[in-house]
């Protein structure tokens, strides 16, 4: 069995596939052929059920047991995009992205790691439990070589108990065998209210506060490139310096990064906290006499980070409006390399 990069968008390879046998500890709701809206089935598969984890349980059995992984994503590369096709009668308000990617899912019963996230996610919409889609790096077990150190998979938090807790339903559905590029479905427990601590060895979210752990940490892989968040394939980066994800400094050194791009509009801000919202990148791109300056030469676009303080771990690169890239910073308090 394998674990398969595949397509989530268009533009998009995303790794879908988990290995493991099957663990099945939860009763799976009856399949039902007929149920093709996401209100009706999600009211079918939490009728009776009093806790939100059984709704929660039920609902991802379901997708587990009823969807399929699409084993060729580019012949189908326009089945998850945002220009979906719809019935003449719906003439209302459009729907949200999840729910028009959850409708097109039940119709033809296949889908994508980000079709799977998104189903789940519509689902618990309607049974009124908080949920989210997270996008982040998946490495999928492929040893045989390097993943390309970026977002490629979709996944799930869901809020139950007055706790966030992380699953997979992707990785949980089954696996696509190596002979015949099959997909069989064999359903993972592993992958279901994982263990923040357990689920981080094979999931790195985009947004850190989404490793749902108090000290995220790093991954190996920023020995050998900043993580690069979906947001960075939009501005047509040629390259980046520093080249390796992780930055040795001294409190009071400056750090420069370095783009190169052919993007019209270059803004780039740099920002040291482990989590960016909306509200810290419009902060970032206040003016500040204080704040060091980008620069513009050509194709080229600098900016310049000074140490303030040892306890500095992350270096999140800012350009325009998003978080395209994650530095991870090794602050040395004093310099040992010299004594």
């Amino acid at each position: 069995m394998k674990r398969l990069p595949g397509l989530v968008l268009a533009l998009l390879s995303l790794t879908c596939f988990s290995q493991g046998g099957p663990v099945n500890v939860y009763p799976v709701a009856n399949r039902s052929e007929d149920v093709l809206t996401p209100d009706s089935l999600s009211r079918m598969l939490t009728n009776g059920y009093t806790t939100d984890r059984d709704k929660v349980t039920s609902i991802f059995r379901w997708i587990t047991e009823n969807i399929s992984y699409n084993v060729r994503p580019y012949y189908n590369a326009n089945l998850y995009s945002d220009r979906h096709s719809y019935d003449d009668s719906d003439t209302g308000a459009l729907k949200p992205l999840s729910e028009r990617v959850a409708i097109e899912v039940l119709k033809k019963r296949i889908a994508l790691c980000d079709g799977y996230a998104r189903l789940f996610k519509t689902l618990c919409d309607y049974a009124g439990i908080k949920s989210e889609v997270i996008l982040g790096y998946a490495d999928g077990g492929m040893s045989h070589r390097r993943l390309k150190f970026t977002s490629n998979h979709r996944w799930n938090a869901v809020y139950l108990d007055s706790s966030w807790y992380l699953l997979d339903v992707t990785w949980a559905s089954g696996f696509v065998s190596y002979g015949s590029n099959d997909f069989i479905q064999n359903y993972n427990n592993q992958y279901f209210l994982t263990p923040a601590q357990d689920f981080i060895r094979d999931h790195y979210p985009e947004e850190l506060q989404w490793t749902l752990l108090p000290k995220p940490p790093d991954k190996r892989e920023y020995k050998f490139s900043p993580f690069q968040n979906n947001a960075f394939i939009k501005y047509k980066i040629e390259s980046f310096k520093p080249q390796s994800g992780v930055i040795d400094a001294l409190p009071g050194d400056t750090i420069q990064i370095e783009l190169e791009t052919t993007n019209a509009d270059k803004r780039m801000f740099l920002v040291d906290t482990p989590y960016v919202d909306s509200a810290v990148i419009a902060n970032a791109s206040l003016p500040d006499s204080t704040k060091p300056k980008f620069t513009v030469l050509g194709k080229r676009v600098f900016c310049k980070y000074v140490v303030s303080s040892p306890n500095v771990e992350w270096l999140n690169v800012i350009f325009n409006d998003d978080v395209i890239m994650r530095y991870k910073l090794n602050i040395r308090k004093t310099d040992t390399a010299s004594n």
